[in-house]
């Protein structure tokens, strides 16, 4: 089961973002191996740690969009000290979860959470999540209005050399121009800075993120021209397909959530990216604890054609899980997060009060790395996207997005003996039969006498059932040639890139590696496999994700080649198939 775990993210790795994304969004960080150490931010200043609920108490769960992640904990931190009661005397004390906005939908949707208070980053996911609920049970899962509970417009970040270059900030910056700059191949020499090369960008996934989501929306009405009233229809026009291809064809980078892409833009430089969709509060963040990392400031920019101000809100589900009592204790938390003191809070967290009246200081600032001056009567605020017009949105991107080419590699030892391997195979064949057909798959197995067997592979569409009969034909036996096998798929990977470099067309790339034992036949070395795999500083590079199953895995290897490429590894595990399936897929 465990393989199957494994196996079935390798049957579903890299497929979000680079093949099938439309399987639909879950948590899932959790899951990968952490990555070199990031800054955190957990601590609440002046606020002690949260003990455990006192007995009787009412406590309401809340998933929260990350965005507003420090702000929630350290208002949630406050109101538990203060054990704030319900007129009828329990106490209230309140749990924050912290989620992607698509993720929390679909697991909400799916029954695997069931909290009291939803507060996506955006309405629109709200209202997708009703019309489905309706569709079901015959009745909405949010049946009241959610009020806004702080500001956190999306627009781009970028170093702040090229920024400037583009006129930040007394300049208006809209997505015409980064489109034009992302389709020209001159790039930034068309500005008077050859030495930047071509326009390199990136964004989180549309069907994950809420950034993505609204950064890709915001896109689609300013080519159509209107801040409100779009259709659905509108958004497939070819002006629009247009304009979302010489975008995704210039993505060099995807991304689950905002702050791991901004944080892997700070670590890697302005080499690797020149600039990503976000929030305001992710760049004076990033900006803050990673001040003594960064070459250049990041800024934000406001697409000046308008923008989403993700006004957060806060949902009180209509459930059957949620009891009267409960929805009073939400209600009492809603009013504690609408107070003026809190609000006021909210600025020192890189947020801005829904109160447009409270005054704006420090970190919201240029010198920090935005612009106060920009409020919504001057970059107008976007109408949230129907559930309609956010499906297109997403068609789209599908559509425009750079086809995947994948190397699965599989390990097909003597250790990976009985149901591993039959798991395996099973998983890897449903895998490929899944692919889009466009998409292109090659497989290589080792282990046994031969080392590493290359099973073939092309296009997907033409090769499913041929590379079905391959897979079912392994058996396990042999040692483990794991450095060979790094080494032949980055030489597979290396012929595809260089054939596609010649007949110019762009693709995504990738290698899944499963493993559940550590090398033992190789005839390189675990430092001439090093030489093989890509330096991770070109965004352009093959992103290598690995899977370590078993105690005698090497978790240690497997966390060092992925992120060296800045790809991921996990661990096989059947409690997170799905997380770990969409943690992948979201990444290229």
């Amino acid at each position: 089961m465990v393989v199957v775990a494994a196996v079935l993210l390798f049957g579903c790795i890299i497929l979000g973002a680079l093949t099938i994304p439309r399987l639909l969004q879950s948590t899932a960080a959790a899951t990968s191996e952490p990555g070199p150490a990031q800054p955190q931010n957990t601590a609440v200043p002046g606020v002690p740690p949260t003990a455990a609920p006192p007995p009787g108490s009412i406590v309401i769960d809340i998933s929260s969009a990350n965005t507003k992640e420090d702000w929630m904990n350290a208002v949630a931190a406050q109101f538990n000290q203060e054990q704030n009661k319900l007129a009828s005397g329990e106490i209230v004390q309140v749990k924050v979860k912290h989620v992607t906005s698509g993720g929390s939908q679909k697991d909400i949707l799916d029954g695997k959470s069931q909290p009291v208070v939803w507060s996506p980053g955006d309405q629109s996911w709200v209202d997708g999540a009703n019309q489905v609920w309706k569709d079901r049970n015959g009745r909405v899962l949010v049946s009241e209005t959610c009020p806004p509970t702080v500001l956190a417009p999306i627009g781009f970040a970028m170093w702040r050399p090229m920024a400037e270059a583009l006129g930040w900030p007394d300049k208006p910056i809209s997505w015409d121009d980064i489109v034009k700059l992302s389709a020209d191949p001159e790039g930034w020499k068309t500005l008077g800075h050859p030495e930047w090369g071509q326009f390199k960008f990136g964004h989180t996934h549309p069907d994950f993120a809420n950034t993505g989501l609204l950064s890709l929306t915001t896109l689609a009405y300013a080519t159509i021209g209107q801040t409100s009233g779009v259709t659905a229809q509108q958004v497939y026009a070819e002006n629009v397909v247009s304009a979302f291809r010489g975008v995704e064809q210039n993505t060099y980078h995807y991304g689950i959530q905002s702050r791991p892409l901004m944080q892997l833009l700070a670590q890697r430089g302005p080499d690797y990216l020149h600039a990503v969709t976000t929030t305001e509060a992710d760049v004076l963040k990033t900006n803050k604890d990673f001040a003594d990392k960064l070459r250049y400031q990041l800024v934000f920019i406001f697409p000046s054609q308008g923008t989403f101000w993700t006004e957060q809100p806060y949902c009180i589900l209509d459930a059957d899980w949620v009891s009267p009592q409960q929805k009073q204790a939400a209600q009492l938390f809603r009013d504690y997060l609408l107070a003026p003191a809190r609000q006021e809070m909210a600025i020192q967290y890189y947020l801005r009060p829904v109160d447009e009246s409270v005054t704006l200081h420090a970190p919201i600032s240029l010198a920090d790395g935005t612009d106060p001056r920009v409020t919504r009567a001057t970059v107008p605020a976007l109408q949230s996207p129907s559930a309609d017009v956010a499906s297109a949105v997403k068609d789209v991107f599908h559509q425009t997005k750079k086809k995947a080419t994948i190397v699965m590699v599989l390990d097909t030892s003597g250790s990976m003996e009985g149901d591993k391997i039959r798991n395996a195979v099973a998983s890897s064949v449903n895998f490929v039969q899944r692919l889009d057909p466009n998409d292109e798959i090659y497989v290589l197995g080792f282990g046994g006498t031969a080392g590493v067997v290359d099973l073939g592979g092309g296009r997907a569409g033409d090769v499913a059932e041929m590379l079905a009969k391959s897979l079912n034909g392994l058996y396990a036996s042999g040692k483990t040639p794991l450095y060979d096998s790094v080494c032949s798929a980055m030489d597979k990977v290396n012929s595809l890139q260089a054939a596609h470099v010649k007949n110019e067309e762009r693709r995504l790339y990738g290698v899944v590696l499963l493993s559940d034992g550590m090398d033992t036949a190789s005839n390189f070395s675990e430092n001439q496999m090093f030489g093989c795999l890509p330096t991770g500083e070109n965004a352009e590079g093959t992103k290598v994700f690995t899977i370590a199953y078993g105690e005698d895995a090497e978790k240690d290897l497997m966390l060092r080649i992925a992120n060296r490429t800045n790809g991921k590894t996990f661990t096989g595990d059947p409690a997170s198939i799905e997380a770990i399936y969409n943690a992948i897929s979201a990444e290229q």
